[in-house]
């Protein structure tokens, strides 16, 4: 029992001394959803017709979302509703969350379903707003700088917002 308990935290103080988002996404990720910068998203959002699916959380939705986007949850991604909304499966398709973990999650979940071009934003949210992108509510208003930041331990990858739990 006290080996387990000594794995626990040294997994818990390995997690917390990551210094950079891609060493998050090198131990969380196995990378089988390909990513997109949040600068090339930026170019081609201009000009190009791309679905954004946010995969967090309601609360964090409600808070500060990229204008535009669908949210489509984590914990209570459906499916059927996705196949609804967006029958056809090869209209790109970018998912984000706080950083790019669970968003890679459900682009495997998308992959799965037989989407074909799905792209997860490398560095989520959070890399999106310290570029100096804008984020909306849920009202579609610009949030003043504010991002859900999902929770303190994740939060130190949000270097350019006020941080909202």
């Amino acid at each position: 029992m006290k080996l387990s308990r000594l794995f626990l935290l040294l997994s818990c103080l390995s997690c917390i001394s990551q210094n950079s988002v891609e060493e998050v996404l090198d131990r969380y990720n196995s990378h089988s959803v390909p990513y997109i910068s949040v600068e090339q998203l930026k170019a081609i959002q201009q000009k190009d017709s791309v679905i954004l699916l946010d995969a967090r959380e309601p609360e964090e939705f409600q808070v500060s979302h990229l204008k535009n986007a669908t949210y489509v949850g984590y914990k209570d991604f459906s499916a059927e509703e996705i196949q609804q909304q967006f029958p056809d499966k090869n209209q790109p398709i970018v998912v984000y969350c706080s950083l790019g973990v669970r968003s890679e999650k459900i682009g495997e979940k998308l992959q799965q379903l037989g989407y074909k071009n799905i792209q997860n934003l490398y560095g989520g949210i959070f890399e999106w707003k310290n570029n100096n992108y804008p984020v909306f509510t849920s009202e579609n208003k610009e949030t003043n700088n504010k991002v859900h930041a999902y929770s303190r331990r994740w939060s130190k990858w949000l270097k350019n917002a006020e941080k909202v739990y």
